[in-house]
């Protein structure tokens, strides 16, 4: 019997360990063949329909976890990483180490977002770098290993408001909000599309 994926929208569906646990609160210990056996059955049997896009969301660095899916997705077809890294020198590391892996394997990168660059005071909407980029963020890095900077998110109390109550960017822009952090959010979506469509 195929997996039914949560519904957080009519077009958006989620699939998590976490919906298959008795408790929120419990955690799931795993390793090698149980975690790899998971991601297949994740891919493979769950009831997704007819999807635009598949998106999977993977733990930092270069872990099993990325060559499973890679694995179990090669023959239909993969069109790319996105990259998600906070603007500190210790998470450029991780970075770049992932890209590699992606060029190593011949997956392509489709570009890299900055999360977490600034913060947005509520008062003022003024961004304020909180997390200080000693080599200068993901821009020069995307620079030097030639793949798209994608843009950077900040955090911000309206887009993480809506993200805690369940809601889409999309939805908290239709009210009416406006916010530095929902237009950033917005410009990203777009210029991941436009990547992967090239």
């Amino acid at each position: 019997d195929a997996l039914s994926p949560v519904y957080a929208t009519g077009t958006l569906a989620v699939m998590s360990i976490g919906h298959l646990l008795p408790s929120r609160d419990d955690a799931v210990i795993w390793r090698g063949a149980r975690k790899h056996g998971m991601i297949k059955q994740f891919l493979r049997d769950v009831n997704w329909g007819v999807l635009d896009t598949l998106i999977i969301d993977t733990p930092p660095g270069t872990s099993d976890e990325h060559l499973s899916v890679i694995q179990t997705l090669q023959k239909s077809g993969i069109d790319g990483a996105v990259i998600v890294t906070t603007p500190q020198e210790v998470a450029l590391a991780d970075v770049r180490k992932e890209i590699n892996f992606c060029r190593r394997i011949g997956v392509k990168v489709v570009g890299v977002v900055e999360n977490m660059s600034g913060f947005v005071c509520p008062e003022c909407a003024h961004v304020t770098n909180i997390f200080h980029p000693s080599s200068g963020g993901a821009q020069p890095m995307c620079d030097e290993f030639k793949v798209p900077f994608l843009g950077k998110i900040p955090l911000d109390p309206v887009l993480t408001r809506a993200c805690d109550a369940g809601q889409s960017y999309a939805s908290v822009q239709a009210e009416g909000t406006t916010s530095p952090g929902l237009s950033m959010f917005a410009e990203v979506v777009a210029a991941v599309r436009s990547s992967v469509e090239q």
